[in-house]
């Protein structure tokens, strides 16, 4: 009877390397094809054919040979795959970072005709200006990602021009602290955040909105009937989270007036000894006449103002920001009595689970903001 014949690579195991392969050809979470590996070579180690192990494993004997080589030549190490180096990139570093600096250009500046860039016109735009014969755009857009330059997104932005910027904020901050004018507010002093949220429209849909079903969206139909607009004024009472709201045809001194009353004739500010009411600069409450106008109607109100184009730091924003994702979103209502209904509901709903907001932007934070726009040279005005 003849003798299977002897391979060329003898694998002996010592009690590591066998404790190391049999845990890896048993480990349930393992790789597959590193379980395969390990039993290779194993069965090796057992003495049997590369003939028999590639029938056992299911795999070519030509799998067995390499993987009994591999081990042979660098033990367990051998067992991991090879470094795989790819194709050689077709272009320089140079190229890629003039790539990146194209993008971080304004497109007007080049003369093209864009407000932002795309990962597709910048490749046409490299072609343009020689910076490459020929790219792709998923090329463009992996080298942007790798650095997080994204020219097609955007977001605004806004110096603080109020000359009593840092003054005016700290108040309203201290305020939200529960101070005033460097005294902890009492018991019964309250903070009321208020404004107005204008021009909410009743559209009518040409077709009724259907419900969202199974695999499938709720559905509004594009097409409407306009049926008017109203304003929606409310009053946040900045520690208790209750919001007191009303709906007007529209903004301005007396729809403004009607939301103070109907907050101060209220318990417990119809009481209080002082009710701070912060406000913007907006035109139903600027200026010393609105100190003046709210002196006179309410002694124990104070009109406190944020600077200019600082609303982010009145809190009935927020309140809005929900009213909008919630009530108006979707705009999908038969009339400006609709609107009026939906919003009262709303905040009387709103009210039955409402707590404070979890307010952290503090006067340090404040001052660190300050101090980080100093440190920008101011630009240039240009016509």
């Amino acid at each position: 009877m003849s003798m299977p014949p002897t391979s060329l690579y003898p694998i002996v195991l010592d009690s590591e390397e066998h404790a190391a392969l049999v845990a890896l050809a048993r480990r349930p979470t393992g790789a597959y094809r590193l379980v395969v590996r390990a039993r290779i070579v194993l069965a090796a180690a057992g003495g049997a054919p590369n003939a028999v192990i590639a029938a056992r494993q299911a795999v070519h004997v030509d799998t067995v040979r390499k993987w009994r080589r591999r081990f042979w030549a660098l033990r367990l190490r051998g067992l991991a795959d090879a470094d795989r180096p790819g194709r050689p990139s077709t272009f320089t570093p140079v190229q890629q970072a003039q790539v990146k600096a194209l993008a971080c250009e304004l497109p007007a500046d080049r003369g093209v005709p864009l407000s932002r860039w795309s990962a597709d016109e910048l490749a046409g735009e490299a072609v343009t200006a020689g910076i490459v014969a020929d790219i792709s755009a998923s090329t463009v857009a992996r080298w942007l990602s790798a650095d997080a330059i994204k020219p097609w997104r955007y977001r605004s932005w806004i110096f603080p021009r109020d000359p009593d910027f840092a003054a005016k904020a700290g108040v309203v901050l201290d305020l939200y602290a529960r101070t005033w004018q460097g005294r902890p507010l009492s018991d019964d002093e309250f903070v009321i955040s208020a404004d107005e949220k204008t021009s909410i429209q009743a559209r009518c849909r040409c077709h009724p909105t259907l419900p969202p079903g199974r695999s499938r969206l709720m559905r509004v139909e594009h097409e409407y009937d306009r049926g008017g607009a109203l304003a929606y004024l409310a009053a946040l009472d900045v520690h208790r989270g209750k919001v007191h709201g009303r709906c007007e045809p529209t903004t301005g001194l007396v729809p403004f007036a009607r939301l103070v009353e109907q907050v101060m004739t209220r318990e417990p500010y119809a009481s209080a000894r002082r009710v701070f009411w912060i406000v913007d600069n907006g035109s139903s409450h600027r200026g010393q006449a609105s100190h003046d106008r709210m002196s006179t109607a309410w002694p124990t109100a104070t009109i406190v103002h944020t600077p200019l184009h600082a609303s982010w730091l009145n809190q009935i924003e927020i309140y809005f920001s929900v009213v909008q994702r919630k009530v108006v979103t979707p705009t999908d209502f038969y009339d400006l009595a609709d609107v009026e209904n939906r919003l009262d509901a709303f905040h009387d709903h709103y009210n039955l689970g409402a707590r404070p907001f979890n307010w952290r932007y503090t006067k340090r934070d404040l001052d660190a903001t300050l101090k980080r726009l100093a440190e920008h040279p101011p630009l240039p005005v240009t016509a």
